[in-house]
């Protein structure tokens, strides 16, 4: 393996896990991520460390601050607004070009997703309640013959799983979480394409608003 290889399967390694730990809130907004100490951390040189840290700058979890050096970027009500924006008005096209193609495969996929979302709210261990709620959202566009959509869709899911996890803290937003997802998961079925995408827009206006108002309590 040369240097520079080993050197990128290092830093994908990294960037898989802080990214891990920043969208499950292990190291919240502000914590300053030092290279020499995930260096010897990880027990490898900085240059994978380094690495890593402009990924996820990249991808919005980290800034890199001159004479501070790498902090997980702050929640915002901007961010908020200008991924669900997009998560409306994307999401919606996606299911109603996923639902007339969905196959027994899809349902059994929703079906099952839908399952683990379920199961991590009667656990009570919401650790990895934003990712099973975005790992449910891809499963209903899986289908969808837009691949260009669908990959802008999952970078959005992605950036939205810290902010989701927040919201879904509260006993109140899972279960409402869960109950439109099993209507949502209803209405694939029935192949009602007017109705699933109207739920599925009030769905996630109605995460945008949670939000908002746990971003004000929390950080005002």
């Amino acid at each position: 393996m040369t240097t520079s290889l080993k050197h990128r399967t290092l830093s994908s390694a990294v960037v898989d896990d802080l990214r891990h730990a920043i969208l499950e809130g292990s190291y919240p907004p502000g914590t300053p991520l030092k290279q020499d100490a995930l260096a010897a951390t990880y027990d490898i040189s900085r240059i994978p460390v380094r690495e890593a840290l402009f990924q996820l700058e990249d991808e919005g979890l980290v800034e890199i601050q001159p004479h501070k050096g790498a902090v997980v970027k702050a929640l915002s009500q901007a961010e908020i607004d200008e991924v669900f924006d997009l998560r409306v008005l994307l999401e919606r096209r996606l299911l109603a070009d996923a639902i007339p193609k969905m196959a027994a495969a899809d349902f059994a996929r929703i079906a099952s997703l839908q399952k683990a979302f379920d199961d991590i709210v009667a656990s009570g261990d919401l650790s990895g309640s934003g990712n099973a709620n975005a790992q449910f959202h891809l499963a209903l566009y899986a289908a969808a013959n837009l691949p260009r959509t669908s990959g802008i869709v999952a970078g959005l899911l992605q950036t939205s799983v810290r902010y989701t996890r927040l919201q879904l803290s509260a006993a109140r937003a899972l279960a409402k979480a869960g109950r439109e997802h099993r209507e949502l998961a209803a209405l694939c079925r029935k192949r009602d394409v007017d109705a699933a995408c109207s739920l599925l827009v009030a769905h996630i206006e109605g995460v945008r608003k949670d939000l908002s108002g746990v971003l004000r309590r929390k950080f005002a």
